[in-house]
């Protein structure tokens, strides 16, 4: 989700659009800085209607949002910093575009083994592993 500013009702579109890409969620924890919008009275609803938990980094603590901080830094380079953009479509399209193409299916990461983020939920969501 974009939009001009960090509102709970962003915040809250974001979390929907992410369950709507799932089956099922319930219990999963999703994790957050401290900002207003994810300990908003609608944000924190979402996540109890969603049947998931919330977890929110500790202050001062800049290692619980590493892997975020991480990746909004390859975001800034490889796609903010390349042109202007024209319109806030533009820019949504192109984020979209690189998430999808470039970091999920390129990018392979130590931290999974060395495979990309769909390599490893393919073998993570297998249904003999689901079993187990």
């Amino acid at each position: 989700s974009i939009d001009t500013r960090m509102k709970s009702h962003l915040a809250v579109t974001a979390l929907n659009n992410a369950v709507a890409r799932r089956e099922d969620v319930a219990g999963c924890v999703l994790h957050t800085d401290r900002g207003s919008q994810f300990r908003s009275r609608k944000f924190v609803l979402a996540l109890a209607h969603h049947q998931m938990a919330g977890s929110i980094g500790r202050v001062g603590a800049a290692g619980d949002n590493a892997a975020m901080e991480s990746f909004f830094s390859l975001l800034q380079k490889n796609v903010l910093d390349r042109r202007t953009w024209a319109t806030r479509q533009e820019l949504r399209i192109a984020i979209v575009t690189w998430i999808e193409r470039a970091y999920h299916r390129r990018r392979r990461q130590a931290s999974l083994g060395r495979l990309t983020p769909v390599e490893f939920e393919t073998v993570m969501t297998t249904p003999a592993l689901r079993a187990a």
